[in-house]
């Protein structure tokens, strides 16, 4: 069914969006209290919202693309709000939990990596949806959410390079066929920033600007970052720091099992010569779960956001099985299956060898396609 213009406008539909703020309050707790309810955080954001797909079941509505910015203001407020509230958690909290005397180190660690699961799930999310957006005030609330967990180079990497290269051997984070995350990950912690580099670099030269020309954006995350990190270390001691590092690293594993399961195995076709086909939604994989979509704002219909990545998520579109390959669960389950790979392949490998078939029957050797070894793309 297509929503209207007026009904998606409502407010009352922009705030199953805003799920994520009740993850603040959570957080607050398991700071106060501590004990038992330190487990609370990956907990609710894992599982609660799993068991919830069960409840609710899957959301195939579209809104009609005619939507104006002013029908989907309510939905904007959700990004934007969540930037200053971020800021203001994640630093009360280092001031709070650091000096802590009810609390035991133990305690402390896993209060923080709850944040950092908040951090990670919804807030690079939420940075990944302002930074597509061409207002120049959300690209730089989506700075802000990267610096807070140390990863400022995926806004490059992802507008650079990601999304011109998805599916081909050029893109760091298009997940191999059979490759396990244990593998995935260590690569793209390397390939992702220093294809992020190349590619503003490269931008550089065609003005015939040096790498260190201070346009280069690495400048601006440098600065970002140093600016918390310090503040941190402000308001928490090298402890502050410490919890400060735990969550950043925390967010950024959460990040990239995401980017692990978005494009698994999923390839585009090799053309000759360097050249691919274009991006089309069966290139990513859909899931049209409602709670976990809730949660990350659609992210999960990312096969409508490669195909038009200037979307903004409540209007992105959901497809069906003969248009885009579907997940069997949506990305809290999908992503706890990705740290077993045994499992992961028992359920994933079927499904994009079936992909294969339904798409490219034509090829018969995928070898080169599961090394990432055919040309780079031109």
């Amino acid at each position: 069914m297509t929503l209207p213009p007026e009904t998606v406008a409502k407010v009352q539909n922009a705030l199953p969006f805003a799920m994520s703020f009740l993850l603040i309050p959570l957080a607050i707790i398991t700071a106060i209290y501590g004990g038992w309810t330190v487990v609370l955080l990956p907990v609710v954001t894992w599982y609660m919202f799993s068991i919830l797909d069960l409840a609710v079941g899957l959301n195939t509505d579209n809104a009609d693309l005619e939507a104006t910015e002013d029908d989907l203001f309510w939905y904007r407020a959700i990004t934007t709000a969540w930037v200053p509230a971020q800021f203001l958690l994640l630093f009360g909290m280092i001031a709070y939990v650091a000096p802590a005397d009810h609390l035991n180190t133990l305690e402390k660690l896993a209060i923080f990596f709850g944040v950092g699961v908040i951090t990670g799930t919804v807030g690079i999310n939420y940075s990944h949806e302002l930074m597509h957006q061409k207002n120049k005030l959300e690209r730089w609330l989506a700075d802000a959410l990267l610096a807070m967990v140390l990863y400022s180079h995926f806004r490059s990497e992802h507008l650079l390079v990601h999304h011109r290269y998805v599916a081909t051997p050029r893109d760091p984070v298009t997940a191999r066929m059979g490759e396990s995350f244990y593998r995935f990950y260590p690569r793209v912690l390397k390939q992702c920033f220093l294809s992020a580099w190349n590619a503003e670099k490269a931008m550089l030269a065609r003005k015939n600007l040096p790498a260190t020309d201070s346009s280069n954006p690495f400048w601006k995350y440098a600065y970002l970052q140093l600016i918390c990190f310090l503040l941190a270390f402000a308001l928490g001691g090298w402890a502050g720091v410490g919890l400060f590092l735990l969550q950043a690293g925390v967010a950024i594993w959460q990040l990239e099992l995401v980017n692990y399961i978005e494009h698994y195995g999923l390839t585009r076709k090799h053309l000759g010569d360097g050249k691919y086909e274009h991006v089309q939604p069966r290139h990513s994989w859909n899931a049209a779960h409602k709670a976990s979509n809730w949660l990350l704002i659609n992210l999960q219909r990312h096969s409508d956001h490669h195909y038009k990545p200037d979307r903004r998520f409540p209007v992105l579109q959901n497809y069906t099985e003969a248009d885009a390959p579907q997940l069997p669960y949506g990305y809290p389950v999908m992503t706890i299956a990705a740290m077993m790979p045994k499992v992961w392949k028992r359920v994933m490998n079927p499904r994009v060898q079936k992909w294969r078939d339904m798409y490219y029957p034509e090829i018969t050797d995928w070898t080169a396609y599961n090394k990432a070894a055919n040309p780079l793309p031109r």
